[in-house]
């Protein structure tokens, strides 16, 4: 009596099944051009790479395809002159992309891909809101003088962004469940609460701005599902990173460090977003020059590439890591700096740890270096003037001819504490990581290092902001 049942139920689960296919199978046809090749490209990260190449025959028709189904996101058709437009590739892959040339964003169609027709209507519905916001903006600078007009502009800039919100929030309710759906959602800003700031407290605006900035800081990522790894396919997930950790986070290491931890614990379990965002944050603080981020990448190395966790990486890529962070270990910002007993041009042996002064300026020169021959004069007159203020400098010279270090001190008149070890027995280039001279580091009172890599001309201005801001 139950067998008509279970035939149409299984007819239902094969019929739902044949629905989404394996492969891909995308028809392109532009009107205007003929005989051209087209590349197909996708988004990883804030990267761009090629996936499949086609060429159109007379009629300016041609089919990208393959066996294999492409990983979901944003892709790129690359028209000739490197123009190009965008499409989604969601779960069903199989539509088709009709345009005109040149004028291929405005003709832009699609057949068989609901969510890529839903695409093309929000790109260009977003388009004319940022040309509007874009439009106030240059209006609002225009009339910064007239406080009438920015009253005014600024009630409409609030009124106009109140619009884009809402309509990001009815293109992902009207395709719920969809990778356009996700990648609006992840685009959509921080809904900042109305603060309750109490009455008689100072300053009301500033407390204010700090409690924003805490609440944005804490919820940035809200809107980001770290479960579904497609949002790597896009552009979105990498300018969040790049606007967080640029712009977002005080550039302290201490509170970056905290912010890693935060979001590493967000994305969980998923394989692909740890490891790119592992790789991001690795490659953004290696190539920063803020002082004092090598502890951030101290830390990534510790928690991650030495920990056994990024198993993309090699043992020699690790070795090589592992003498880097070595170097850089002993030389972090906070860290008491390590005692230098050395020979000097006088004769005598002096203690870096025993030189009690407010500041101390390590320097690491040597006299044919050419950057040098412009640090080091310019620091002596620096020392000149305020050696009677709480000041020492402390110079190295790292290369073993006496006889040039015996001149260049005469000629320039070098009274500091001239210090040398022609054998590095104290192995100072190892303690402060000395590849390259000029090398500046200033060390307060207790021989902690408050400062390294400064060029010679932020010494001044370093050491007075130190006084006034951390000195009680």
């Amino acid at each position: 009596m139950k067998l008509p049942f279970i035939i149409l139920f299984l007819t239902i689960q094969i019929s739902l099944v044949s629905q989404i296919r394996s492969g891909y199978e995308i028809s392109v046809r532009v009107t205007g051009i003929s005989d051209s090749t087209l590349f197909l490209a996708y988004h990883y990260g804030d990267k761009q790479y090629l996936k499949d190449t086609i060429k159109l025959d007379k009629t300016g028709y041609g089919v990208f395809k393959g066996k294999e189904s492409l990983p979901q996101g944003i892709y790129l058709v690359v028209l000739p002159g490197k123009k190009y437009f965008e499409i989604l590739v969601p779960e069903d892959q199989f539509f088709e992309v009709k345009c005109s040339y040149p004028d291929f964003f405005n003709t832009l169609s699609f057949s068989g891909s609901e969510e890529n027709s839903a695409f093309i209507e929000y790109q260009r519905n977003w388009i004319k809101l940022q040309g509007k916001a874009q439009e106030l903006a240059e209006r609002y600078q225009k009339n910064r003088n007239n406080n009438d007009s920015l009253r005014i502009l600024q009630e409409t800039r609030l009124k106009h962004e109140e619009k884009m919100k809402e309509y990001l929030r009815e293109v992902e309710s009207k395709n719920k469940g969809s990778l356009l759906a996700m990648l609006v959602r992840a685009m959509m800003p921080v809904e900042m609460p109305e603060f309750s700031i109490p009455q008689g407290i100072k300053n009301p605006d500033s407390l204010r701005y700090m409690l924003t900035y805490f609440y944005n800081k804490e919820h940035f990522f809200d809107n980001i599902d770290f479960s579904d790894e497609r949002i790597l396919r896009t552009p979105i997930y990498h300018s969040k990173l790049d606007t967080f950790f640029k712009n977002v986070v005080i550039q302290l290491p201490d509170s970056i460090n905290k912010e890693i931890d935060k979001l590493f614990v967000k994305i969980g379990n998923n394989y692909k977003m740890f490891q790119y965002t592992a790789v991001y944050l690795f490659n953004h603080f290696r190539e920063s020059e803020i002082m004092g981020h090598d502890a951030v990448i101290v830390k990534l190395a510790d928690d991650i590439y030495l920990s056994g966790k990024a198993d993309w990486t090699t043992e020699e890529w690790r070795d090589n890591l592992r003498k880097e962070v070595d170097r850089i270990r002993p030389n972090l910002i906070g860290v008491k700096a390590h005692d230098l007993i050395m020979n000097t041009y006088n004769n005598v042996f002096v203690s870096l740890n025993e030189i009690k002064k407010d500041f101390v300026i390590l320097i690491f020169w040597e006299p044919d270096c050419g950057h040098c021959k412009e640090a080091v004069p310019k620091l002596r007159d620096y020392y000149d003037k305020n050696k009677d203020k709480g000041i020492e400098v402390f110079a190295v010279c790292t290369q073993p001819d006496r006889e040039k270090w015996e001149k260049y001190i005469q000629e320039n008149k070098l009274t500091w504490i001239n210090g040398w070890d022609p054998m590095r027995i104290t192995r100072y280039d190892y303690y402060y990581n000395v590849t390259s001279t000029p090398l500046i580091y200033i060390l307060d009172r207790d021989k902690k290092i408050i400062a390294k890599k400064l060029p010679v001309e932020s010494v001044e201005s370093f050491i007075n902001d130190y006084r006034k801001y951390n000195m009680k």
